[in-house]
């Protein structure tokens, strides 16, 4: 994989993007292209602030948008999709709930010449994929286990430490890059005894959270604390994303018995984490900005509906940082052709980053974030 070489904050200086500008005449021809828009669930932050931003985005450019939440049901994405392919759209846009069950509604779209692009998560097994679009997501994970690494200060440090991981869903091809990022990083100190895992629990398939969601992940700690932490400190929950790390943290407050604040990772920068990160219960996120996503995937998007083919140049005319990949991301049936954006590292000490952006206001305490409305 092409390395991605940047400054932690170089997403503070985007701007607006190399060809943004717009007339009459291009409203004009936009306005007989609509583009679908398939997003997971609208009740997590995330997606309903990536589905909004876009739909936006789109819409301020003159293209008609079918934007659709799916509940996190992958039936229901399906069958929305379908849909949209039945009233008639241009190009689809899909954040997928589950990756692997697309091919169905997928293959009509190949059918029709209907390009379909990924966001943020790869779609699996199907030739329909025309590009994707995403943050680094192994450097998501390396980030964490970075951070970790760091805070027990590993390298000059015997410990031993005890930690758990908690990853995010099987069906989202994301989680494993998560995953995988961050055990990767900490492996060596793992080999070395510095870092251990009580539970034995050093797979991806042992750690997955089914649906990414708070509940599923306490029930799993909670099973972990019962079984391997009656008379042992924890000192890291590796969590891959906000909505686990949230679950982790509501089970350690009711049943975790030790004296030490473990650390707890996150990512996506959501606004009860953040409150946890002031508070102290969780340490770090990966904070991956949403607008930034959004308005490389209209460039993207718009060549396309152009009749243009998008290609490494692209990057290079964006003043968002990101890079254009083509080796790293193989859904089981290619390699799909990736514009990949810089994540960042969000602590107690740097969350002004986050009202730097736009996204994020401090409260009237001037003590917790909210997002902006």
């Amino acid at each position: 994989m092409k390395k991605i070489i940047a400054a932690s904050m170089a997403f503070l200086m985007a701007g607006s993007l190399v060809s943004c500008g717009k007339d009459k005449s291009t409203d004009e021809a936009n306005e007989k292209k609509t583009i679908g828009i398939a997003m997971p669930a609208k009740e997590l932050d995330r997606w309903n602030s990536d589905g909004e931003s876009l739909k936006k985005q789109f819409e301020d450019a003159g293209y008609n948008v079918n934007l659709k939440f799916s509940q996190n049901d992958s039936t229901r994405q399906n069958n929305d999709i379908l849909a949209m392919l039945s009233d008639g759209v241009d190009l689809l846009l899909v954040a997928a709930v589950d990756g692997s069950t697309m091919s169905k509604p997928l293959a009509e779209a190949k059918s029709k010449n209907i390009p379909v692009v990924a966001y943020d998560r790869l779609i699996m097994n199907t030739d329909a994929v025309t590009y994707y679009i995403s943050f680094d997501n192994y450097t998501v994970g390396k980030l964490q286990g970075e951070f970790v690494r760091d805070e027990l200060g590993l390298n000059n440090n015997d410990g031993p430490f005890n930690i758990e991981f908690v990853a995010g869903d099987s069906g989202d091809n994301n989680a494993r890059y998560f995953f995988n990022g961050a055990y990767d990083t900490l492996a060596s100190y793992i080999d070395a005894g510095k870092l251990v895992i009580p539970s034995g629990k050093t797979s991806f398939e042992r750690v997955a959270t089914s649906g990414w969601t708070s509940d599923n992940a306490a029930k799993n700690m909670k099973t972990t604390l019962a079984g391997y932490y009656k008379d042992k400190e924890l000192d890291v929950v590796l969590c891959s994303n906000d909505s686990t790390a949230l679950g982790v943290t509501r089970c350690l407050a009711d049943n975790y018995v030790g004296r030490r604040q473990p650390i707890i990772t996150g990512q996506d920068g959501d606004i009860e984490n953040l409150k946890n990160i002031v508070d102290g219960k969780q340490s770090m996120t990966v904070y991956k900005n949403v607008n930034d996503e959004a308005k490389v995937t209209y460039e993207v998007c718009k060549k396309l509906l152009d009749g243009e083919i998008p290609a490494a140049q692209l990057a290079n005319e964006l003043t968002i940082d990101c890079v254009f990949d083509s080796e790293s991301y193989n859904n089981g049936v290619k390699y799909v052709a990736s514009y990949l954006l810089v994540p960042n590292v969000i602590t107690k000490d740097n969350l002004q980053v986050l009202v730097n952006t736009g996204l994020y206001q401090w409260d009237s305490a001037n003590k917790y974030l909210e997002l902006v409305k």
